[in-house]
């Protein structure tokens, strides 16, 4: 009997400080003592008391749970009300399981389940008025930012970044260590991202994997205003460009010099390996290269442009020109997927003996530039048992005559 009534007297005094009245004024109203009222509320749960706050410490007024920042109901699943955490503390009195719990309430069993876990410490009896009340501040607006009172936890993961580690892999290493302060990886992004959201080092952002200065939004919806949503994929080139067995399919690409500021376009065939070169001394924007692309390829027979594969680059963001003009079709490989013309991609490779990286490229005048694509449409390739793709292209010509 004396053990029915100190949990009586227990749960009346934890719901009378949640209800408002200071840790020595709800004591003096269950006849406890103050130690034993500071035992009791320490075993209630995970809320700290504002000592400023009533007579000898107490809750301030919680905002209701509802409203937020004066914006009004809160659109989210039904959270659990009083009533609902009353039946929860008085069915684990009863030594009821979690899914008998939560039929008596209309929840699943793992809701009861995380509620009783997230609300009662070790060896702890879970009380519904604490956890109601921990609810209603954990809801409260705005929400202290976690670093900018906590310079022990910066240093920490500065030193951390320093050492090639992800924000995810912080986030996760302090979660695993159970250690108090543990913050999500998105904490450290808004730190590193957004102005005076913590005191992480301003050049921390150069420790990332890609060394942005600036978040990059990843939306659903971040290609929707490419020049290539309406074009072809390369999933739609026909089979026949494929296994190289129809010759007039091509892939195409820029070699580009120092900083972007020139270029060469390149046009290999995919069955001959003919390569074309275009003269852009000056610009390699979208108009430019349709034009070249244009003249030089203009020059073929309608039965060897039959389709041109290229990547996404902006410089062809005239495709539609083209493709009228050439009569041809033009089809595009998905993002950062280089491979998928990697007949272009070696052939690339193989020009760079006369075109080095990290050289102006402008200085090739348009004679440079059919010199080269001579010299190299001459040399013999083991794909086409040593013949060379000036020889191969002449065959399919005199064939068609």
């Amino acid at each position: 009997m004396v053990k029915v009534f100190v949990a009586g007297t227990r749960d009346r005094f934890v719901d009378l400080v949640c209800a408002g009245l200071s840790l020595r004024a709800a004591a003096e109203t269950v006849g406890a003592s103050r130690m034993s009222a500071c035992r009791w509320w320490r075993e209630s749960g995970r809320m700290d008391l504002e000592l400023s706050y009533g007579r000898n410490g107490g809750l301030v007024p919680a905002t209701p749970p509802e409203v937020v920042a004066g914006r009004g109901p809160v659109p989210a699943r039904r959270p659990l009300t009083s009533e609902d955490r009353a039946v929860i503390q008085a069915g684990r009195r009863q030594g009821l399981s979690f899914a008998a719990i939560g039929e008596l309430i209309g929840r699943d069993k793992s809701v009861v389940w995380r509620e009783v876990k997230r609300n009662s410490s070790d060896n702890a009896t879970y009380h519904g008025t604490v956890a109601h009340r921990v609810a209603a501040e954990s809801r409260r607006r705005p929400k202290a930012f976690k670093l900018i009172e906590n310079p022990s936890l910066c240093r920490r993961i500065e030193k951390w970044m320093d050492d090639g580690w992800s924000p995810g892999l912080i986030a996760k290493v302090l979660a695993a260590e159970g250690d108090t302060e543990r913050v999500s990886h998105e904490t450290i992004y808004q730190a590193l991202y957004v102005q005076a959201r913590g005191h992480l080092r301003a050049d921390l952002h150069a420790q990332l994997s890609l060394k942005r200065r600036h978040r990059v939004p990843r939306t659903r919806d971040r290609y929707a205003s490419s020049p290539y949503k309406e074009a072809f994929k390369i999933s739609d080139r026909p089979a026949e460009a494929d296994d190289r067995a129809v010759p007039g399919h091509w892939e195409g690409d820029l070699i580009v010099g120092p900083e972007s500021k020139s270029a060469i376009g390149t046009l290999v065939e995919r069955t001959t390996r003919f390569t074309i070169l275009l003269h852009l001394p000056h610009r390699h924007d979208a108009a430019t290269v349709a034009a070249a692309m244009i003249a030089e390829m203009g020059q073929l027979p309608e039965h060897l442009r039959r389709s041109i594969t290229w990547d996404r680059g902006v410089e062809l963001a005239g495709y539609a020109d083209i493709q009228l003009a050439l009569d041809t079709k033009l089809f595009f490989c998905n993002p950062h997927s280089p491979w998928q013309r990697g007949t272009n991609e070696n052939t690339n490779r193989l020009l760079r003996h006369w075109f080095a990286k990290g050289t102006d490229l402008s200085v090739h005048t348009a004679r440079d530039l059919r010199r080269v694509a001579a010299t190299l449409n001459r040399r013999p390739r083991p794909t086409l048992d040593l013949q060379t793709p000036a020889d191969a292209l002449n065959t399919l010509l005199t064939r068609a005559a």
